[in-house]
């Protein structure tokens, strides 16, 4: 499974970037430090999931999944922030966002949330 991840914080990326590639359906194919970026990446890229940090520059990552939802709606996308919140999770939800995961939770809640969401099975076909 191809995998954009898009997070302004450097060192978190290259983190996550390093656990994902332990786990052997998933492959990250690309970075993008930005909403805006990520719009661009994803129509270069074509991933089959989108990891959306929320709070970033230029462009935040609700407003980024908003537009990938519009313009690419099979597009799945899963908000992955350290502000977990409430409020946070209905306006993930109101942008059609398809999963949320706080940062915390990311190694134990993020397989989980690709099963559920079919992408582990179509990646082992």
């Amino acid at each position: 499974m191809r995998v954009l991840l898009v997070d302004d914080n450097s060192q978190f990326a290259s983190a996550a970037t390093r656990f994902l590639s332990l786990i052997g359906q998933l492959h990250v194919v690309g970075y993008a430090r930005s909403g805006r970026e990520a719009l661009e990446q994803v129509n270069r890229l074509q991933p089959d999931l989108v990891l959306m940090d929320v709070m970033m520059p230029d462009m935040d990552g609700l407003e980024a999944t908003r537009h990938l939802k519009e313009s690419h709606a099979s597009a799945r996308i899963v908000i992955l922030t350290l502000h977990d919140s409430a409020e946070y999770r209905a306006r993930a939800r109101e942008v059609g966002a398809d999963a949320f995961v706080s940062k915390e939770e990311f190694g134990t809640a993020l397989l989980d949330v690709i099963d559920r969401l079919g992408l582990g099975e179509e990646s082992a076909q």
